[in-house]
């Protein structure tokens, strides 16, 4: 038997959080508890019978089983160029300003390859998605926590960043509207960021995965709406949350040529692109009419209420998110984010995810998915309401 000795880079990785999670998940359900599980942003609601059937026909296309393009076929990029135009009015170049990948998440976790040499600085959100600062980490980069404060509106604060820190960054990852906070961000905030990037040469990456999924009709900015944001940097989007196809692993990034440019060349070299047949189905996706969103929204519109107005009558400190379908929560005082998540799961059988893995700024929150029907919901805040 050899000796295997994992390489020195994972060493420095702790457990991915979700994973972690859906152990605690599974062995409460071996142990016989009804488990509502709030915790892991993965959609219920089914993907939409149109974009089914469309991928049950471009299944059967002899031409979708062979190697597809590593860009991504050029009528998907054509759709997302159309999409962005009709969405935000922004116009894109499908030839050099888009760019296919398998999910926003493989995007995100590659782009530092690209770009980031050994030591150098990527400033990072805290709390923030896990795989910002893991790309960072796997790049041989080093990331700089910019932690994201409620009385800042849960916005990064550019003014506490030390000069030399901005000199040195290479690149900065942004999310609004944000995972996990749901806060979303301002025109005057994408303004300033273009700002500090240009004056630093920073590349932002902004990710917009959840701008679809806002509520009382007040639709989110994108940051490429804002201009010169194909100056200084691209932005991640995805149809996992969208259109409720997470498992369908499709998504884009669009903005500078330069920087798609380079996250394209890193993808050549490491996977061989997305199941055309895939992308046939998501062009008819991108293409959907916004009556069918908006029942997607208005459905996480009433469990959104259900479960803000259900924990707010239990004395929980909470803002009311204006997107994505996640509500950021304060732990009571006498608990830290884990404790707390543990308490709720061993004694309610109610199961989210601890603030503190989203980094440390995290730490005295929790996070819930509205990813269970009103009923449930309802039946969450009982449980809770019957051990605090």
């Amino acid at each position: 038997m050899i000796s295997v000795e994992l390489a020195s880079r994972l060493k420095y990785f702790p457990p991915y959080l979700f994973a972690s999670i859906d152990k605690m998940k599974q062995k409460a359900i071996e142990s016989g508890i009804d488990v509502i599980d709030l915790s892991i942003g993965d959609p219920d609601i089914p993907t939409p019978h149109h974009i089914v059937n469309a991928m049950k026909k471009a299944v059967e296309n002899p031409a979708h089983h062979r190697y597809p393009s590593y860009e991504g076929m050029r009528s998907y990029r054509e759709a997302v160029a159309r999409w962005y135009k009709k969405r935000f009015h922004v116009k894109l170049d499908p030839d050099t300003e888009v760019l296919s990948l398998i999910g926003s998440k493989e995007g995100i976790g590659h782009i530092p390859l690209a770009f980031v040499n050994p030591g150098d600085t990527v400033l990072v959100p805290s709390p923030g998605y896990p795989v910002y600062s893991a790309g960072t980490l796997f790049a041989g980069g080093k990331s700089y926590l910019m932690p994201l404060k409620e009385e800042n509106n849960f916005l990064p604060d550019f003014t506490i960043i030390p000069h030399r820190v901005l000199a040195n960054a290479k690149m900065i990852f942004i999310n609004y509207p944000n995972n996990p906070t749901s806060v979303v961000a301002s025109q005057k905030f994408y303004e300033e960021l273009i700002t500090i990037a240009l004056r630093n040469n920073i590349i932002v990456c902004h990710d917009a995965s959840y701008s679809e999924i806002f509520y009382d009709n007040k639709r989110p900015v994108s940051f490429m709406q804002i201009p010169g944001a194909k100056n200084v940097g691209i932005e991640f989007h995805s149809l996992s949350k969208t259109y409720n196809m997470t498992g369908w692993r499709i998504g884009f990034a669009v903005g500078n040529r330069e920087v798609i440019a380079g996250l394209g060349k890193i993808k050549t070299n490491l996977d061989s692109g997305i199941f055309q047949a895939i992308q046939e189905a998501s062009i008819v996706a991108l293409d959907t009419g916004d009556d069918i969103l908006s029942k997607i929204r208005k459905t996480y519109q009433m469990r959104r209420d259900a479960l803000y107005n259900g924990l707010k009558k239990l004395g929980m400190h909470l803002i009311k998110p204006k997107a994505t379908f996640y509500l950021w929560v304060k732990v009571p005082s006498n608990f830290d984010s884990m404790s707390f998540v543990k308490y709720i799961l061993d004694r309610a059988g109610v199961l989210a995810t601890p603030g503190n893995g989203f980094g440390e700024a995290g730490e005295g929150y929790v996070r819930f998915a509205l990813t269970a029907s009103v009923g449930r919901i309802k039946e969450a805040v009982e449980r809770i309401q019957g051990i605090l």
